[in-house]
């Protein structure tokens, strides 16, 4: 039997049965992202940073976020960064119809806030990310290709703005009147709105003032917008 000998110069190891690897490599597929972002700057900002990326493509551009499941299928995206704040349809009622009906599209949001509510109602959603409008390039795909792999990502910047709110200190009652308060009008109009009395109408405003910490009615509505305890 005769045996192939290495040559005694050489420095590569040899296992018998073993494949040859060669520099021809087939790169796996690229991760297709569809960009939903009703500003043009923004959204040129987006795609002129993460083209960069080798295993990235832009599949979809959407100024709107009513196409968003259609586009996503018609393009095969894998992976949706989506403008919390766009025109359109709610952002969270469409991660909510792209988890049902195109699970393998994963979102991301972008946003440029962190309060607890908008986070939580996102992930509930079945968003698989957040991260900030305006992050690095790098950092965005670095977050873009952990979500493809299904784990869960959340801007660092955006968790430590988290951690600043708590949870709302409102019961339902006063939440309510706040909202009605917010449109506007006399505690006579709050009152025909609530289906309740002036008196209720007044007391609860004085206690959500003292909740929230507020020196007027005015205050109370800013501090709980603030913090989003007055999301529907």
């Amino acid at each position: 039997m005769i045996w192939n000998r290495v040559p005694a110069h050489s420095s590569r190891t040899y296992f018998p049965g073993a494949r040859t690897v060669t520099s021809e490599v087939r790169l796996p597929d690229r991760i297709r992202l569809l960009l939903v972002d009703d500003q043009i700057l923004s959204r040129g900002l987006l795609r002129s940073g993460l083209e960069r990326e080798r295993d990235l493509e832009i599949v979809a551009e959407l100024n709107r976020s009513d196409d968003v499941v259609s586009a996503a299928k018609r393009h095969r995206a894998n992976v949706a960064l989506l403008d919390a704040a766009g025109p359109g349809n709610d952002s969270i009622t469409v991660t909510t119809r792209l988890r049902t009906s195109m699970p393998e599209c994963r979102v991301v949001m972008l946003t440029t806030y962190g309060r607890p509510v908008h986070l939580r109602r996102g992930l509930d959603a079945g968003a698989k990310g957040f991260a900030l409008k305006g992050s690095p390039a790098p950092q965005l795909a670095d977050a873009v290709r952990r979500v493809h792999l299904g784990l869960r990502v959340v801007d660092a910047n955006l968790a430590a703005e988290t951690l600043r709110y708590s949870e709302t200190p409102l019961n339902e009652d006063e939440t309510d009147t706040l909202r009605a308060a917010r449109d506007g009008g006399s505690v006579a109009l709050m009152a025909r709105k609530l289906d309740v009395s002036e008196r209720v109408v007044r007391t609860r405003l004085w206690s959500a003032i003292g909740k929230t910490g507020a020196r007027t009615r005015s205050d109370a509505i800013q501090i709980a917008e603030h913090n989003g305890w007055l999301l529907d």
